[in-house]
């Protein structure tokens, strides 16, 4: 058995994973990512310690946001979210301070990883991951195997060009994908509609009742999101879309408006087969995708 961490903005998810991909445990502490990515691995190690006084680990997983050098365990590019990201050598860094194997993989592509595994994309060869939360992630498998490109930055779709010119971005540009179709995007446009900061539960409960304000809301950022959505199929003509980060858990309502938005914007050769689905293990999926990262790796039997 191994242990995998999440790397959150908010939290780092932590837990025991066997080789069959069951959490047996599970736990969680406050990422407190101003403190910088070193002090942040280091908070890491210090849990590892902890739990090797209860389980006997092989090895260490680790799901983290920023484009991810999957082969020496590093960080290639992130932004300025975690201070002194960029560069940092996660995988020999645990390594060196705890004597364990380790393995490091972009977060999204855990999610991928795990729908993969045990979720939503089960047999799926060719499928898109789309995780919607402060920003847009994106993994694309392709053949049956994760594609991470030639710099370990494919996937990137949150930062499409959606309206140029429009809201600045993070990433440095203007007008991106995720600043109108970003479960963040939506949070602004449900507080301005109501005026104040609003629970995105109650937005969807007045969704659910017809409220129209609040669906001419909902409607207008679905039309976003299938927008972007209809240049990546075409692009890649998956033959599934798995719809992941907290705002999934609005299940049928929010997929079955996403399919009535995208099917009429694609070619028909592209709908034919397609579906999209919501993501099966939420926040769990990336424990699970770090942990099958690990043992692929690792050529531990799963």
């Amino acid at each position: 058995m191994i242990t995998a961490f999440d790397i959150g903005g908010t939290s780092i998810k932590f837990g025991i994973v066997d080789q069959e991909g069951k959490i047996l445990f599970k736990s969680s502490f406050p990422s407190d990512i101003h403190i910088g990515g070193e002090r942040i691995i280091r908070k890491i190690i210090q849990q590892i310690g902890l739990l090797e006084k209860d389980w006997q680990i092989e090895g260490v997983a680790v799901s983290t946001a920023g484009q991810i050098d999957s082969h020496e365990g590093m960080v290639v590019h992130a932004t300025d979210n975690i201070p002194n990201y960029t560069g940092l050598e996660i995988k020999s860094m645990i390594e060196r301070e705890t004597g364990l194997p380790a393995e490091v993989e972009n977060d999204v592509n855990c999610t991928a990883l795990g729908e993969y595994w045990k979720g939503a994309a089960r047999d799926s060869n060719d499928f898109l991951c789309l995780t919607l939360g402060t920003g847009i992630g994106g993994a694309l498998f392709l053949n049956g195997s994760l594609y991470t490109g030639d710099t370990f930055g494919a996937g990137e779709i949150g930062h499409m060009s959606l309206y140029p010119g429009g809201r600045p971005c993070t990433c440095g540009n203007s007008g991106c994908y995720e600043q109108y179709a970003s479960t963040s995007a939506l949070q602004r446009s449900v507080d301005e509609l109501f005026k104040e900061e609003t629970d995105l539960r109650h937005f969807f409960e007045k969704v659910r009742e017809s409220d129209i304000g609040s669906l001419e809301v909902f409607h207008k950022w679905v039309e976003d999101l299938a927008t972007g959505l209809q240049s990546t199929v075409h692009v890649l003509n998956p033959s599934l879309i798995v719809v992941g980060g907290g705002i999934s858990e609005q299940g049928d309502l929010l997929i079955q408006q996403i399919i009535k938005s995208v099917e009429p914007k694609i070619m028909p050769n592209h709908r034919r087969r397609l579906e999209i689905v919501a993501a099966e293990h939420g926040n769990d999926a990336n424990l699970i995708g770090a942990a099958k990262h690990f043992f692929d790796s690792k050529h531990i039997r799963k």
